[in-house]
């Protein structure tokens, strides 16, 4: 259940190494989240795993938060011990402050553990269920790429959370995705381009919502490279701006916004990440919305139509 560090390098992976620059960047998020996943489960309890956590280098600490959220949902899973270690972890201040990316680990975790120990969606905030599925599809592009991103594999009905709003549960595994394609393309803006737009039309919209999450949160790239990015998403650029604000978002709420965040929105939001974020939070819907379309759903497409009405910027 234990990803080995080893399973991070490119090498392993067959990724594509741009530079030794970004095979440095990319191998170091793997070792933070592996560093994170062991503070979490080795910890004595959910709290004692923050300290640890908080020791880290600050721009990569999200990164080793999510690895925190997989291993709390492993132990989780587990059919013994107690089932509560995500929730815990969630009331500390830190915890809090890192929901997103927690709630992504979770998703990590439920590739990992039999489908009938995943949690219920029912104890998790249905606002951000899909981030649990955001999670679970970078894990599956990520580790299993020969099906999920050359194989372009999607299960028609994933049973997770089910429900009359589960028929939306691969547009958020798409997110997931092309999240990953961020890495798989080792961050070469045009390979990541030519990884997405082999996907049928109706999947891009996804996909690109991801690449925007992970070339802001991640980085890696400079303004050209931005630009490449911006360009080549052609229609989907307010989709691409969409994923952009919730990195950002995610960014503010933890209270670290390195540089690459703020070119990465000044690019494609045509705002600063402090900006972004207060949008994100005005657009964030009142739970529960009627209908068949989670609430998790309705936020996106307000974003992205909030983006196509300004427009956006690549300057």
């Amino acid at each position: 259940m234990t990803p080995d560090v080893v399973e991070t390098t490119l090498d392993k992976r067959g990724f594509h190494k741009k530079s030794p620059e970004a095979q440095e960047r990319l191998e170091t998020v793997g070792k933070m989240f592996l560093e994170g996943y062991g503070d979490a489960v080795e910890a004595r309890t959910p709290a004692d795993a923050v300290a640890p956590l908080e020791q880290l280098p600050d721009w990569l600490r999200g990164f080793a938060y999510e690895g925190a959220g997989m291993g709390l949902a492993v132990l989780d899973g587990l059919p013994f011990g107690r089932s509560d270690n995500v929730s815990r972890f969630l009331e500390t201040p830190r915890g809090e402050a890192y929901r997103y990316l927690v709630y992504v680990g979770i998703g990590w975790a439920m590739a990992r553990i039999p489908r009938f120990r995943w949690p219920k969606p029912a104890s998790l905030d249905p606002m951000l269920v899909p981030l649990v599925l955001d999670g679970y599809g970078f894990h599956q592009a990520y580790f299993k790429t020969a099906r999920y991103v050359d194989g372009q594999y999607r299960d028609p009905s994933f049973p997770w959370p089910g429900g009359r709003q589960g028929g939306h549960a691969n547009n958020a595994i798409d997110q997931g995705i092309g999240r990953a394609l961020w890495f798989i393309g080792g961050i070469a803006p045009d390979l990541v381009a030519d990884k997405v737009d082999a996907f049928p039309a109706a999947r891009r919209a996804d996909l690109w919502s991801g690449v925007g999450l992970a070339a802001t949160y991640a980085g890696g790239v400079d303004a050209d490279e931005l630009r490449t990015v911006w360009r080549r998403a052609g229609e989907h650029r307010a989709n691409l701006a969409q994923g952009s604000a919730f990195a950002a978002d995610a960014r503010v709420r933890a209270g670290i916004v390195p540089e690459h965040s703020a070119l990465a929105t000044r690019m494609f939001c045509g705002a600063t990440p402090e900006e972004v974020a207060r949008l994100t939070t005005a657009l964030r819907p009142a739970f529960p919305v009627d209908g068949d379309v989670p609430a998790y759903e309705v936020w996106r497409q307000r974003l992205v139509n909030e983006f196509v009405s300004i427009g956006g910027v690549s300057t």
